[in-house]
C-alpha cells in the first residue's frame, strides 16, 4: 500500500511565496516520475512541474522563473517552491508519483489528496 501526503498549502498575498511537500510511503522500491498538478474552479487539471528520476525537469509555461520543483529521494518526497504568486495560481495542488514496488519494471501512478493554494488580498 502506498500514501501520498501533501502539506504546505494555505493562503498568501500575491507576491508571497509557499512551499508545498508531498511524502510517498508505504511499499516502495522506486519513484521515477514525480510531479504537481492544479485544478481551478471550473478548470481541468494541469501540469505544473515534473521532475525524473535522473534530476530533468519540465515547467508548465505559466510558473517558469517562479516555481521550482525538486526531490528528496531519500525520503520519497517532492517539494514546490512557489514564488512571486499570482491570483491566477489559485487551485487545488495534487502531487502525483510513479511508484514501483517490486522488481518487476511495472510503475503505478499514485495521487496525493490535494491541498489548496489561494492566492489573494
Amino acid at each position: 500500500q502506498v500514501q501520498l501526503v501533501e502539506s504546505g498549502g494555505g493562503l498568501v498575498q500575491p507576491g508571497g511565496s509557499l512551499r508545498l511537500s508531498c511524502a510517498a510511503s508505504g511499499s516502495i522500491l522506486s519513484i521515477n516520475f514525480m510531479g504537481w498538478y492544479r485544478q481551478a474552479p471550473g478548470k481541468q487539471r494541469e501540469l505544473v512541474a515534473d521532475i525524473r528520476s535522473g534530476g530533468n525537469t519540465n515547467y508548465a509555461d505559466s510558473v517558469k522563473g517562479r516555481f521550482t520543483i525538486s526531490r528528496d529521494n531519500a525520503k520519497n518526497t517532492v517539494y514546490l517552491q512557489m514564488n512571486s504568486l499570482k491570483p491566477e495560481d489559485t487551485a487545488v495542488y495534487y502531487c502525483n508519483c510513479h511508484i514501483a514496488y517490486s522488481d518487476s519494471g511495472n510503475y503505478y501512478s499514485y495521487w496525493g489528496q490535494g491541498t489548496q493554494v489561494t492566492v489573494s488580498s
